[in-house]
């Protein structure tokens, strides 16, 4: 295997003209200086500023909705996304098993149950067909909710992720919605610049998250943003995460459980540069892209995984499909050691102790998948 491998190292290396390739890595110029350094310099650098409201504006127009609320990160959006697309503490949530924590914790924050479902190898994410058997066989209507016949639950919203960048099938996975008045909430914490049949994601569901965190294709260091098209929604979530504080001239009064959550002036400002580069960041990408295709086609047994025809994917994480006949940890073993930093695929969530009693359908396709996928460097260089 090492003789295999050792190209593909020496090519890697090559192409970013490093002895170490880090996985993913943020990219900065004089733009982003010159904002925080005016952020700094107008003492606005924390949760009220210019930058803030720039940052939201630039947002919304980007992916195609009325409203983005910028917070902290991008768990703190998708909890309150929930909260206000209604889902309540004891109902259940379904999402892939195939996800990063955040999604999970994000449900448990808002005191609901994570009911797992399974994805498709043509997209990496939630798999519509599947899940609407599924809920054929252990769902049933109950006027205008969806009750749990095993756990006597309230089914109350579909959370689909759009893994590494690559959108999914969203047509399917909203008639899903209709059919059983599911709410959607996209978790599109990976996909800024992603879209499906050329409309940007996180511009479906009822209301949704993005993450801007230091390794994502733009970043303010730590943030999130919530987006939606509904002004009474998203008038809700900023007032939710401003402390719930009643707007007044001096006095300090809140009318409900709020969350300190709203993002800093100074991280706005760095995102505003970032939101800037972000169609160049995505070319950079697919010219990685296809230097990885034709890098991995000689290699026995890889295949690089590419968007689904019905998308353009932002290839956030450059992800490459190991045969079965393959030992996923050796190949990692093998480029970790040698100065090409990997990953696999993140622990599936019912393997995680506190998920693990969580409802769930037939997991196949991931825990093929979490034996076969890897992901490889993927900075945007020029």
């Amino acid at each position: 295997m090492n003789e295999q491998w050792n190209g593909f190292v020496q090519s890697v290396k090559s192409y970013y003209k490093q002895d170490f390739v880090p996985l993913h890595e943020p990219t900065f110029n004089n733009k982003e200086l010159e904002y925080v350094t005016d952020c700094v310099k107008t003492g606005w650098v924390s949760s009220v500023g210019a930058y803030v409201t720039r940052f939201e504006e630039d947002l919304a127009k980007m992916v195609g909705v009325k409203r983005a609320v910028a917070v902290v990160n991008g768990t703190a959006a998708l909890h309150i996304a929930l909260k206000v697309a209604g889902v309540k503490p004891n109902e259940e949530v379904l999402m892939p098993a195939l996800t990063f924590i955040a999604t999970a914790n994000a449900v448990s924050y808002a005191g609901a149950v994570p009911h797992f479902v399974d994805v498709t190898e043509r997209s990496l994410g939630l798999d519509p067909y599947k899940l609407d058997k599924y809920l054929e066989k252990i769902a049933v209507k109950q006027g205008n909710e969806l009750l749990n016949k095993e756990t006597n639950r309230v089914i109350r919203a579909v959370v689909p992720m759009h893994t590494f960048g690559h959108p999914v099938e969203l047509d399917e996975l909203i008639a899903v919605c209709d059919k059983y008045n599911l709410t959607l909430v996209e978790d599109a914490a990976e996909s800024l610049g992603s879209y499906y049949k050329g409309k940007h994601t996180g511009s479906f569901g009822k209301i949704n998250a993005m993450s801007f965190n230091g390794n994502k294709i733009a970043t303010t260091g730590g943030g999130g943003a919530i987006l939606t098209d509904d002004e009474a929604l998203a008038d809700y979530a900023k007032h939710l995460t401003t402390t719930a504080k009643v707007p007044h001239h001096w006095e300090y009064v809140h009318d409900e459980i709020g969350y300190n959550y709203r993002m800093p002036n100074i991280n706005a400002a760095l995102g505003c540069a970032q939101l800037e580069k972000v169609p160049k960041f995505i070319d950079m990408k697919r010219d990685l892209t296809r230097f990885y295709k034709d890098l991995v086609k000689d290699i026995e047994s890889v295949q690089l995984f590419e968007e689904p025809s019905y998308s353009n994917s932002n290839y956030w994480l450059q992800t490459l499909l190991l045969d079965s006949s393959m030992n996923r940890d050796e190949v990692l073993a093998y480029l970790n050691d040698n100065g090409v930093m990997s990953r696999p695929i993140w622990q599936p969530m019912h393997y995680l102790e506190m998920y693990k009693d969580c409802p769930r359908s037939d997991l196949s396709v991931i825990e093929d998948l979490n034996r076969r996928i890897i992901n490889v460097p993927s900075t945007p260089v020029k």
